[in-house]
């Protein structure tokens, strides 16, 4: 299984808790190490999403494969 793949797989584990908030994510693309996502509905707007963002799906993500340096939501502001 690539990176990629087990990427996809953890954030396929994590979208039902975000589609119980009216949330949902989208993988977008694996480069450099960075995974790009896009947060949706209500997850967008929330003004928790930094939190979960990098203390949730980035911690997940990093704690399976460590060549991960950042999860980046690009509905954010760069």
């Amino acid at each position: 299984m690539t990176e990629e793949q087990k990427i996809i797989e953890i954030i396929d584990k994590l979208r039902p808790f975000l589609i119980t908030d009216g949330g949902n994510i989208e993988f977008i693309k694996y480069e450099n190490n960075i995974v790009y996502i896009k947060m949706l509905g209500a997850c967008a707007g929330c003004d928790l999403i930094d939190i979960t963002l990098k203390e949730g799906i980035e911690g997940a993500i990093k704690e399976e494969i460590p060549n991960v340096k950042e999860v980046i939501n690009v509905n954010s502001p760069i």
